[in-house]
């Protein structure tokens, strides 16, 4: 291998699970993001990852409408289809195949350290799937498929991209190629991890059953408000600096889910409110919220209607996908020495 590193031209690949039920977290950690990444310039890739949903069983119906409902909200949230390619994971078979290969690569040691593995099997580990253990391998096929070079990630993801990192290096080391390129997260913003509105320690999560915890983009504007009003938080009011919410995780989650609402930093929102309690910032909050997502929700709802329309989406994002991916897994088969008929 040359002493200089390989240039990979920057390209933006990332997922998420239709497991039901985009959220607040999703919009802001993910989403939002991601329209900006489209607009910055940069190829984006995103995908609606539903081969790693089914690591636990879904329901086959609830599983296609998941997936179409996340694709309305890709869509609804500002992802252009034209410019950005959009599509569900088990379309392009790549992901699958290059998965095999990286399942050879990658270390039981390793995949034994993922902690989100640990969290999901719980103290019944040995009845989880395979899948669910080895599907950071298959997260690193999602990414090098498309020698992607920078992925959005929530904090609780970067384990598994330091991973990806490990993968890759150890199969370009193994095979004495620069063929992989050792991706960067990209860990942004105000709110890349959102909080429980009833717990300000834990994520914001779907999975909660409690439907205040969390902020639906299927929730109409009555909903978000309510949910914001009713967010916990404590009696003090909003200091004058940000530090000072350090032992305040409830309140530091609201402040950081109007920045990133605002476009604005945690630090001008403090500037903004310092002194004041939460029964004049709550109802600021709740109407900003509403500004944001009630459009939002509404996109998603019209595009629901033609779950035609957005099977072509996701079928055209497909081929466009594949048109990408086919070409690198075929010379990561030739690296590996698995023979191909001539085409």
């Amino acid at each position: 291998m040359s002493d200089t590193p390989k240039a990979f031209p920057p390209r933006i690949f990332s997922g998420i699970q239709p497991s039901g039920g985009l959220t607040l977290g999703n919009y802001l950690g993910a989403l939002k993001r991601f329209v900006q990444a489209q607009d910055d310039g940069t190829e984006t890739i995103y995908c609606m990852v539903d081969l790693h949903a089914i690591t636990v069983w879904q329901d086959p119906a609830k599983l296609r409408h998941a997936t179409r409902e996340l694709a309305a909200g890709f869509i609804a949230a500002g992802i252009d289809p034209a410019r950005s390619i959009l599509f569900n994971q088990s379309q392009v078979p790549a992901h699958a195949e290059l998965a095999w290969i990286f399942n050879c690569v990658a270390r039981m040691g390793w995949l034994k350290r993922m902690t989100q593995f640990k969290d999901k099997a719980g103290k019944n580990a040995e009845n989880a799937s395979v899948g669910l253990f080895a599907y950071p391998a298959l997260m690193a096929a999602d990414i090098l498929a498309y020698h992607a070079t920078h992925v959005p990630v929530g904090e609780d993801q970067k384990q598994h991209l330091e991973l990806t990192r490990d993968i890759a290096a150890k199969f370009n080391h193994d095979f004495g190629v620069e063929f992989f390129p050792i991706v960067e997260p990209v860990i942004e913003g105000a709110a890349t991890r959102v909080m429980s509105l009833r717990d300000g320690t834990k994520k914001m999560s779907k999975s909660d059953p409690s439907d205040m915890s969390r902020i639906n983009l299927t929730d109409d504007a009555d909903a978000i408000a309510q949910k914001l009003r009713k967010a916990r938080t404590d009696p003090e009011p909003l200091p004058d600096t940000l530090d000072a919410l350090a032992e305040r995780p409830e309140a530091r989650n609201l402040v950081n889910i109007y920045a990133a609402l605002a476009d604005i930093t945690p630090e001008d929102v403090i500037a903004q409110y310092a002194g004041q309690g939460f029964g004049t910032f709550k109802p600021a909050l709740a109407d900003l919220a509403v500004d944001k997502l009630a459009p939002i929700n509404a996109e998603m709802s019209r595009l629901m209607q033609d779950v035609a329309e957005i099977d072509r989406i996701l079928g055209d994002g497909a081929a466009r996908a594949n048109a990408i991916a086919q070409p690198i897994l075929e010379q990561c088969y030739d690296i590996v020495g698995l023979i191909r008929a001539a085409r």
